[in-house]
């Protein structure tokens, strides 16, 4: 049985010469191409994979987390709803089908190492059940979430009474050894062509020195690759000098940390030589440019795009907080063109840091999956509908232009509708089970102000 799609155009990347003509393009046991009579008004190319995200089926801004820098936004997520892990991540992976991802990092949000192994069963399902690629970045972490540096650093700025305040909410964790164990049964039970795996450390400044060495070696031991967030904020690049005085990336690599097995997200603070250590390490960078935006984080200094491998991710929020590939691939591509007469991103290497850098940070295969756009839309208005494609689609693509996604064969979207779940069935009772949970959330919502504004005050005294 086989899949046949009707496209007037085929790119094997855009920006990377003209596109062909008229294809019929066939999926079945041996995917290949065909001529065909064209006249579908639709473009064909490989389809983007989403670099780094957090799965939020409920949007941030809809529970609570509103934007702000980021460590007092970190507050707001204790007002995440309690749903199903599955319907949140079917919700969370529709969105992203309808948009044209054929897969995505998922860095997994939970603290407990016995549901995880349970949790993460039912985020595999859900990235079944839509039919996409998943990379599955399991959270490892052992210290404080609320202050950088935990209890000893928020009381030499705080009065005492907030201080234990603080100190209550502050969670237990696994041992080490079982946080990594956790993991390992994960890739025992859903490693495959359409998963991997991933020891996710959730960043430098929440892990120990222990920790940050048990991955290393757990990496190393298993070949297993590390996603994880480094250099995010003005306050963590200020911590992690204090903390580590010859500098974080120098420590990670002299702990065997870096390697080609090791993705890290944002990198806003790094520095052009940090980024030139880790490019020789064959370390990849996942850039987030709507979420370091939305948290006062910065933009990605150019020359460490320069000089590291670079994907695109969307952070679980996007530049309108549509979870659209494309607007933040745009995004990207005009925060990094420079000031110059040429352009330092081309629409050609923003398509590669979508499709090809982001796959290769998600261990998926470059250039088999599909999507179709309608490109009659695109160019109804254009003078000359062939002149530079790759640009015209930077400038205006949108989830709205997506028609089709074949993933491994399967067609996951047909003509703007997912083939095998009810989208909207499911957001609209993963909703119900959100409100459900409003008599527990509301009153929480005085103590997220009360950390948020605490939070601020910390570092505001230490002015990092």
């Amino acid at each position: 049985m086989s899949l046949a799609l009707e496209v007037d155009r085929w790119w094997p990347r855009p920006g990377h010469g003209a596109p062909e003509g008229p294809r019929r393009i066939t999926f079945g046991p041996e995917p290949r191409t065909v001529p065909g009579q064209g006249g579908s008004g639709l473009m064909a190319l490989p389809a983007p994979f989403n670099g780094h995200d957090h799965g939020y089926g409920i949007r941030t801004l809809d529970f609570g987390a509103n934007d702000d820098a980021l460590e007092p936004w970190i507050a707001g997520l204790r007002l995440r709803p309690r749903t199903d892990p599955y319907l949140e991540a079917l919700v969370a992976f529709s969105r992203l089908a309808r948009a044209g991802c054929a897969g995505t990092v998922h860095c997994h949000n939970s603290l407990n190492a016995e549901r995880l192994v349970e949790e993460a069963g039912k985020v595999v399902r859900a990235a079944r059940d839509v039919g996409i690629r998943l990379a599955l970045s399991c959270p490892l972490l052992d210290a404080s979430p609320l202050v950088y540096g935990g209890a000893e650093a928020y009381r030499r700025t705080l009065n005492a009474a907030d201080a234990d305040w603080l100190d209550g909410l502050l969670p237990r964790y696994a041992p080490i050894p079982e946080q990594i164990a956790a993991v390992e049964e994960i890739a025992r039970r859903h490693a495959g062509p359409m998963v991997d795996v991933q020891l996710g450390p959730i960043g430098p400044q929440w892990c120990s020195d222990a920790m940050l060495e048990a991955v290393a070696e757990a990496s190393e031991r298993h070949d297993r690759r590390i996603h994880m967030h480094l250099l995010e904020s003005p306050r963590q690049r200020g911590w992690l000098d204090r903390r580590f005085p010859g500098g974080v990336v120098a420590h990670l690599d002299a702990i065997g940390f870096l390697s080609p097995r090791l993705t890290v997200a944002h990198g806003v603070q790094l520095t052009e030589a940090e980024a030139e250590m880790q490019a020789e390490r064959g370390v990849r960078l996942a850039s987030n440019p709507s979420a370091n935006l939305r948290l006062r984080s910065g933009i990605l200094p150019g020359a460490v795009r320069a000089r590291m491998a670079t994907g695109i991710g969307l952070d679980g929020t996007g530049f309108d907080d549509a979870q659209d590939i494309w607007a933040e691939m745009r995004l990207f591509g005009l925060l990094q063109a420079g000031q110059g007469l040429e352009s330092e991103m081309s629409a050609a290497a923003v398509f590669d840091a979508a499709c090809g850098t982001n796959a290769d940070i998600g261990a998926m295969p470059e250039g088999v999956d599909v999507v179709t756009l309608d490109w009659a839309a695109l160019s109804a208005e254009a003078l000359w509908p062939d002149d530079a494609p790759g640009e015209r689609l930077l400038a205006r693509m949108g989830a709205r232009h997506v028609r089709d996604l074949v993933v491994a064969g399967r067609a996951v979207l047909r003509d703007g509708t997912l083939t095998d779940i009810d989208a909207d069935a499911a957001l609209a009772e993963l909703m119900a089970q959100a409100r459900a949970d409003l008599p527990r959330l509301d009153p929480l919502r005085a103590d997220v102000a009360r950390i948020a504004a605490l939070t601020k005050a910390h570092y505001a005294s230490i002015h990092d």
